[in-house]
């Protein structure tokens, strides 16, 4: 009986289970730490969805099994999202399935769609689903950059020209996690004439579409004409309702792609709990204030964030969109690698971030910074970590004082 299974032997160990490990150790001994590593809102989703999880909980009947693409109204309540947000038109029956948040929808997308061997292009560094989810079902993955300039779009066609077999599926994922990058319409346009013109399917991860910040609301590939012929997009409640623990999410779009997912997700799932699907539903067609509070409220973290952590030697680049910071290593620790620098900052400044090179080779040299601890304890992040440069000789550049 051998224990080398294949699909493990293909997953290297988790880089960010290790700085977590360490975090949690550290909190079992009774040490305060600033957890700025998982994005995990801290934040409750609004009262009416509570209270009306509760009143269908309390109903007899709603304890059996669900639906697994999801209850009717929740489709048709998403499908209106969708019209009112980004003047999309979506059939709530064959164009949206719900899912157990995004990141098991991909996942069974990848099972639906993909056979060994397949070539499957994603971003480097990306949320780690993004590959490990086509990985896992047996594909390959070719990287391409995140950053949506020109290199990207060389980066495409040298990938079409040069690789064998033929890729089949492109993800996309904007605002990035981790990178926190942002593209235009006009960026969607390219893409999907991309991948019309060399048969790809596309997936979208728009997780964070709600969180956009100075006024500029982040796109749908969807809002392109012809997308759907191409193209799936996945969003979830997790971070516009505070919801990332109830697990709901949509995949939206090609209908083909739906029925693949919806079929998979047939032998796998019931659907998520329907009291939860039910108050869903009243998150989407409720008052909306929950969302702009939410964007206000990670607006003024990731402003209290840059010019705290400026003030401690560390220059933050300020990021458009999403719930995290994409940071380039303080020049004093960029030859430790990401994942030291992490475990240091942890164990010496009691402050946890993710170490980028757990996203993909091409994060190395950053970590990812979540926006998920009020402006007090940002700011005391902040002063440990000033006193921890000090205790290392680092300037207020960030840089060894020995080499200014």
């Amino acid at each position: 009986m051998s224990d080398e299974f294949y699909r493990m032997k293909r997953l290297p160990p988790y880089v960010i289970a290790e700085v977590n490990a360490m975090r949690a150790a550290a909190r079992a001994a009774g040490e305060d730490i600033i957890d700025l590593g998982m994005g995990n809102p801290d934040l409750p989703p609004p009262p009416h969805v509570i209270d009306k999880l509760c009143e269908v909980a309390r109903d007899p009947k709603a304890h059996g099994y669900s639906a697994s693409k999801g209850i009717p109204g929740l489709r048709r309540a998403q499908a209106n999202y969708y019209g009112r947000r980004f003047g999309v038109t979506v059939d709530p029956e064959s164009e949206v399935v719900v899912t157990l948040g995004s990141k098991e929808g991909l996942a069974n997308l990848a099972q639906a769609i993909t056979a060994p061997g397949d070539v499957v292009l994603a971003p480097n560094p990306s949320y780690p689903i993004h590959t490990f989810g086509f990985i896992i079902a047996g594909a390959t993955i070719r990287a391409v950059p995140t950053t949506p300039d020109e290199r990207y779009f060389e980066s495409l066609e040298r990938a079409v020209r040069f690789t064998v077999p033929k890729p089949s599926v492109l993800i996309v994922n904007y605002p990035s996690n981790p990178t926190a990058e942002v593209v235009d319409l006009a960026f969607y346009e390219r893409v999907v004439a991309f991948a019309k013109e060399h048969g790809l399917w596309v997936l979208s991860d728009l997780a964070y579409s709600e969180l956009y910040y100075d006024g500029n609301p982040t796109p749908s590939i969807l809002q392109v004409p012809g997308a759907k012929d191409v193209a799936i997009e996945f969003t979830s409640l997790s971070k516009s309702y505070s919801m990332a623990g109830w697990r709901i999410g949509f995949a939206v779009g090609n209908k083909t792609l739906i029925a693949a997912l919806t079929r998979v997700k047939s032998y796998l799932d019931y659907g998520a709990f329907t009291p939860i699907q039910a108050a869903a539903v009243a998150a989407l067609n409720g008052p909306q204030d929950i969302v702009e509070q939410n964007r206000q409220l990670y607006q003024k973290r990731r402003d209290v964030l840059v010019e705290s952590f400026g003030k401690a030697g560390w220059e933050i680049p300020v990021p458009k969109a999403s719930m995290f910071c994409w940071a380039p290593l303080p020049p004093a620790f960029r030859e430790m690698g990401s994942l030291e620098f992490s475990k240091q900052m942890l164990t010496e400044a009691g402050v946890a971030v993710a170490a980028g090179v757990g996203y993909g080779e091409e994060g190395e040299g950053y970590v990812r910074i979540a926006m998920v601890e009020n402006e007090q304890r940002i700011r005391q992040a902040a002063r440990n970590i000033k006193q921890w440069f000090r205790s290392k000789g680092v300037n207020s550049a960030g840089a060894s004082a020995d080499a200014a």
